[in-house]
């Protein structure tokens, strides 16, 4: 089933992620503020009408839980085995910086787990999408999709983390500088995650809040790239939560057991 849903929804990515640029080349974007003074902008709208109506005409009749609908209540949500995560446009201030760094991000969560995600970048045309039991895969503009997966760093080799350009903190340095040597990417948005993903980097530690549509998508990606998405215990970050904050987390790949064992010791 995954197989023709998966570029199904790759295409419903791609369409919001039009309705995206046409806003972002025009200098007038309103950018207005919501109830927890987070930004909200025109295009955020926008993309979030396309993706509903997406997926609504391919008739699965899955409930849509998106980031601009996030009041339905868990005593609603609770009775979902699956549901769409949507978040329409990821990284907002990077979209009002106008650096190209956000995304849209859509994910199928089944019984608490992301088993598709679709992360695509409008600006860098650039697409992540995965599936369980069809594989990882990124698309560059015209080229044709290859697949990715997450690498360890190999013995000697530079360790490579990657970091938020909006959200760098302090806690993060001091984590850093227990690793040794190291080299910095910073990136925003859920492109961080699928950085891990496609063997880009070695290590993503989020020790800042975030929401379960910020990571959902591009946690398939990685899950389905041989990574993992953890809490500082180890644990799996699960979806569908009565409180949709996610914990603190990091992104690292599956087989990097020795760094794992370092970060969660």
């Amino acid at each position: 089933m995954f197989e023709k849903l998966l570029p199904q929804v790759v295409a419903i990515a791609v369409k919001a992620g039009q309705a995206i640029m046409e806003i972002y080349a025009d200098p007038a974007n309103v950018v207005m503020t919501k109830a927890d003074d987070s930004p909200l902008t025109q295009a955020d709208l926008a993309a979030d009408k396309v993706i509903k109506a997406g997926l609504e005409n391919l008739q699965l009749g899955w409930p849509v839980l998106s980031e601009e609908s996030a009041e339905i209540p868990y005593e609603t949500r609770k009775n979902w085995p699956c549901f769409w995560l949507v978040d329409p446009l990821d990284g907002t201030k990077e979209f009002i910086k106008r650096n190209g760094e956000f995304t849209v991000n859509i994910a199928l969560i089944e019984n608490g787990e992301p088993v598709l995600g679709v992360v695509y970048a409008p600006v860098l045309d650039v697409c992540y999408f995965a599936a369980r039991g069809v594989g990882a895969f990124i698309k560059r503009g015209a080229q044709a999709s290859q697949p990715v997966g997450a690498k360890a760093a190999l013995p000697g080799e530079v360790l490579k983390i990657v970091a938020s350009r909006s959200h760098a903190d302090e806690r993060t340095a001091a984590l850093l500088v227990k690793l040794g040597e190291y080299e910095c990417i910073s990136m925003g948005s859920s492109l961080k995650l699928c950085l891990v993903a496609e063997g880009a980097a070695h290590l993503y530690p989020r020790l800042g809040p975030t929401m379960e549509w910020d990571t959902a998508a591009a946690h398939a990606v990685v899950a389905c790239a041989g990574g993992r998405v953890c809490d500082w215990t180890g644990a799996e970050l699960s979806y569908n939560k009565p409180d949709l904050h996610n914990p603190e987390f990091l992104v690292i790949a599956e087989q990097d057991t020795k760094l794992l064992a370092k970060l969660i010791a």
